[in-house]
């Protein structure tokens, strides 16, 4: 649902920086809109209709007048501009729908936006401030419908991955383009309005298949305003009390801030600044899932933001946004007995870095009184770096026999120093042409990321597993007598890596008629990604993605609208896949029989500890997903690849059931065509081969390939692999039998029901419930379900096994979920706040290793039953367990309630507000290790299937001080 303010007949759309505000007064008459905090003005003068539009304002309070021949035409108002809306309002004259306005201390109420096609939530500071709401901006994000907290601390929009959603902060992109999870922070005290969109959004937005979070920081007035913000973290935190006492019986986390800022004019009327200084002090604690190791992290870590604003002229302004959140953390390991509580001495010492300085100007110019443009240039920066004391000396040793633990002098799992840098520009323009609005602009980011990455000590990973039952390891028979082997990996890459993605767009707002509007859109983007030596790798373009959607106030009272849309969204591939597919990467497995222990001395505390010997080595060594050369891409990249794109439809309706109150529905359905993966081929239509791919699982790969087997490519060649490219034998006469993959699919049906009362300095209330189902056999560019996060480079598509029979309910289908949200002030000094999220657990899969065409042992959807140790894959057993139907977590359930006091003093003002989250402490599985068969062990469950891996946080609190002048 759209929950912003409209209600005049003219387009309401408004740009991903500021707000619009349109309407219809006496015809020809100017219109004043003026900022009483900025001194902004501008005029514009009304059409022959009365209609006027003021484009590109920034987010604030304002007032309106319109004056004809120098008398005013009918009373002045005030108005509230909000993020990415146009806010409509009719004055004088041509006020014919003034009934369905009202207006609640100064501010304009109007829940139904008559003109709007796009579905989106707008969060204002202020409200956030009424709520128990983590001040964090994906916790603001999941109060919309249909969004929920995924995996790799990342949200899901409408059924996607939380790697295809995109970060907006000022009309900066702060996306992660590494791996497209996560994005650049700040801190709530620089932020005033959020504004989530979860579809049906304008071709300004691209490079997503998720949704979009919009966010803008504070700025200065002409008055100088000061404050400080004091938030204490952790209080009265709960035990894990239901969760395996080795995960989190000694968990603990105290994360306080402590912010000062200040606000206010340069040069009155024409130069404002904000300034924040924050200073963010960590000090937790974990295990390991054994709880053989604690680690206990600390971080003093400093934020800074700055925002300038400068109205040159009336019809031309200036900003910069400026900040840095970089973090460093230390994080110090010992060896613990969760039984006792005991713990050694410190082990060793790892530090972490990460974000980045980041700015954006930003030039917005009133060019004529029905055309206005906005051109921003900026840089956004974000730093991944991993060492620790130990790495020159010891080796990354992990005994995966108990536990799964790290048994050596370090556990951290790879020494890593990464740096992206984003470099974005700009131009958008919006042309009024009476019963037209047309928008149009380009944009263009430069995403580079320069990346080095190895394991420590001696640059490999060693980890010693029981022989399974089969005692079949790398492929080989295992004799009787020895139990146990080890198989040690090395992965080192480094290389500077670079993708460009261009997009120009085309929207035509068409007020058909003064009830209903048509929304026409085009977007043309172009992705290409670059090797290390700076040529393209993969390179799409004359990616068209179109959208429509209308708006109809069919019973022509601004009071309710039916509304829809139609549209295509591509994403990008992540730098990711350039930096491991498409640099020197090494990743070389070899396996050995495990010949017992010797010792290597642990340079922090002088003390030995265990360093498997290696015995005869089994099999050979196994590159096939990188030998440290750069190869030739010809035959390792699709040269006719599709682009992952996804189509949306929503249909919807809303309506005001008095002035406070609205109710909605709409439904959505999403379809995402085709997936870019990493494919193993070992038949190319000729020959048989082994490489990996990036290409679309289930269509056409055309390669450069060996077509006369002589171990040397001389050709390209096509091959179909919806029933081909995976070699799995020959027939009695010689001919090769293979078999292809299938194609990659996911869908989104859902229902969502929205109430809305909005807040009139009394109370206020939301509801929403979406039923909803996720269904395919790909999850996204990211998996969940095997925690894997390397996007695009997913296990989903290594072999046609890991998909075949994985058509099912997706690890982000969640049924059912319910969300509730409400405020009431007792007194102008004290209020209380609740929410309540209610939701169905996700679906378990049950993944095998095997499977019944061959010897191959991965992932796969077939559980062996009997004869699992068979040489001829016909004689063994398989059942098929299809994606998602083995098993469903349990409903989640959790409450929030916040009292808050506010107090002022002359022109001081003083807030607090403490918060209790999960007050019911339910302490829910939120994941489980869904791995029956272990690779190289299938017709054997696997020691931690089932086990919980992620849990519910327990209750805690937080506690919030504001002051302010």
């Amino acid at each position: 649902m759209c929950l912003s303010s409209a209600l005049s007949l003219q387009s309401a759309h408004a740009a991903n920086t500021d707000g619009s505000l349109v309407g219809r007064t006496t015809p020809n008459a100017e219109v004043t809109v003026r900022n009483p905090a900025t001194g902004f003005t501008r005029t514009v003068r009304a059409d022959e209709q009365g209609n006027y539009r003021f484009p590109f304002l920034p987010v604030g309070h304002y007032t309106l007048e319109s004056n004809v021949a120098g008398e005013p035409a009918g009373q002045a108002a005030e108005v509230d501009i909000s993020l990415g809306n146009a806010t409509n309002y009719n004055l004088g004259a041509g006020a014919t729908n003034l009934a369905t306005v009202q207006v609640v201390g100064s501010r304009v109420i109007s829940p139904v936006d008559v003109t709007s096609t796009e579905s989106a939530t707008n969060i204002t500071r202020q409200e956030v401030a009424r709520l128990p709401v983590p001040r964090d901006i994906t916790d603001v994000a999941t109060l919309a419908p249909g969004v929920n907290r995924g995996e790799f601390g990342g949200i899901s929009f409408g059924g996607s991955s939380v790697a295809e959603n995109s970060v907006y902060i000022n009309g900066l992109n702060v996306t992660d383009f590494y791996n497209r999870v996560g994005f650049s922070s700040m801190p709530f005290s620089f932020l005033q309005e959020f504004q989530v969109k979860t579809g049906g959004y304008s071709v300004e937005f691209g490079r997503t298949t998720g949704g979009v979070i919009n966010a803008v920081t504070r700025s200065g007035t002409n008055e100088f305003h000061a404050g400080a913000d004091i938030v204490i973290d952790g209080i009265a935190q709960a035990d894990g009390e239901n969760q395996p006492a080795q995960v989190r019986s000694y968990d603990d986390s105290d994360q306080n801030t402590y912010a000062v800022w200040a606000s206010g004019p340069i040069i009155k009327d024409k130069l404002f600044f904000f300034g924040i200084y924050e200073k963010r002090d960590l000090d937790s604690q974990n295990t390991n899932d054994g709880g053989s190791t604690l680690f206990v992290d600390q971080g003093n870590n400093d934020f800074w933001g700055t925002k300038f604003d400068w109205q040159i002229s009336d019809n031309h302004q200036l900003e910069l946004l400026a900040f840095s959140d970089k973090n460093d953390t230390t994080e110090d390991s010992y060896p613990f007995d969760y039984v006792s509580g005991d713990r050694q001495a410190r082990q060793n010492r790892t530090f972490n870095k990460s974000g980045g300085d980041n700015w954006a100007l930003t030039y917005t110019g009133y060019l004529t009184n029905n055309l206005s443009m906005k051109v921003l240039y900026g840089e956004n920066e974000r730093t991944a770096s991993v060492n620790s004391l130990n790495d020159s000396s010891c080796n990354l040793v992990q005994d995966r026999r108990v536990n799964a633990d790290f048994i050596g002098c370090t556990a951290n799992t790879s020494v890593v120093d990464r740096s992206d840098d984003r470099e974005a520009a700009r131009i958008d323009f919006e042309w009024n042409l009476g019963d037209h609005n047309v928008r149009f602009g380009a944009d263009h980011e430069n995403n580079t990321s320069e990346y080095s990455s190895v394991y420590p000590g001696d640059g490999l990973r060693y980890e010693i597993s029981n022989i399974p039952g089969g005692r079949r390891v790398n492929g080989v028979l295992i004799p009787a007598g020895p139990t146990a082997y080890v198989r040690t990996r090395q992965v080192a890459n480094q290389g500077t890596f670079e993708t460009e993605n261009e997009a120009y767009y085309l929207e035509d707002n068409w007020q058909i008629t003064e009830n209903l509007m048509l929304n026409l859109g085009v977007r043309w983007e172009k992705f290409d990604n670059k090797d290390a030596q700076g040529q393209s790798y993969i390179k799409m373009d004359d990616m068209i993605a179109p959208r429509f959607g209308f708006a109809w106030d069919f019973v022509g009272d601004g009071r309710s609208k039916l509304f829809g849309n139609a549209g295509r969204y591509f994403l990008p591939v992540a730098n990711v896949i350039n930096i491991k597919q498409a640099g020197p990467f090494l990743d070389a497995r070899r396996f050995y029989l495990f010949n017992g222990f010797t010792t290597l001395t642990n340079p922090t505390t002088g003390e030995e500890v265990p360093q498997p010997i290696l015995g005869a080595e089994i099999g050979t060594v196994d590159d096939s997903q990188g030998n440290g050369q750069v190869g030739d891409f010809r035959g390792e990249v699709d040269a006719d690849m599709d682009p992952v794109y996804q189509d949306e439809y929503i249909l919807g309706y809303q309506s005001m059931l008095n002035e406070t109150w609205s109710w909605g529905v709409r439904g959505i359905y999403r379809k995402l065509h085709d997936a870019i993966d990493d494919m193993e081929l070992t038949w190319n239509g000729f020959c048989e081969m082994d490489s990996f791919v990036m290409a679309n699982p289930g269509k056409d790969v055309t390669i450069w390939a060996d077509t006369d087997c002589d171990d040397e490519a001389d050709a390209f060649t096509t091959i179909d692999t919806s029933r081909t490219g995976w070699l799995l034998g020959e027939d009695e006469n010689g001919n090769p039998i293979t078999i292809g993959w299938d194609k990659a699919k996911r869908t989104y049906r859902a229902l969502e029901f929205v109430l809305d009362r909005a807040w009139d300095d009394k109370w206020m209330f939301n509801a929403s419930y979406t039923l909803s189902y996720s269904k395919g056999n790909a999850e996204g560019p990211v998996n969940s379900d095997t925690d894997f996060a390397d996007s695009g480079r997913t296990e989903a598509f290594d072999n046609p096994f890991v998909a075949q029979g994985g058509y099912g309910y997706l690890p982000n289908d969640h049924r059912h979920q319910f969300k509730f949200r409400g405020a009431y002030a007792f007194t102008d000094n004290w209020s209380v706040g609740a929410t309540l999220d209610v939701q169905s657990g996700r679906p378990i899969s049950e993944f095998g290793a095997g499977n019944p065409y061959d010897t191959t042992e991965f992932l796969s959807h077939y559980i062996c039953e009997a004869n699992c140790d068979a040489a001829d894959p016909a004689d063994r057993v398989f059942r098929l367990s299809k994606r998602g139907a083995y098993d469903r977590l349990p409903w989640v359930y959790s409450l929030g309630a916040s009292i808050a006091y506010s107090k002022s003093f002359g022109e001081h003002k003083l807030n607090a507000k403490l918060a209790f989250y999960n007050i019911t402490n339910q302490q829910r599985v939120l994941e489980r290790d869904e791995t029956r068969e272990e690779e190289n062990g299938i017709g054997s469950v696997g020691e931690t299937w089932l086990n919980g891996t992620q849990y519910q946080s327990p209750r805690y609190a937080q506690f919030i001080l504001s002051y302010e002048y």
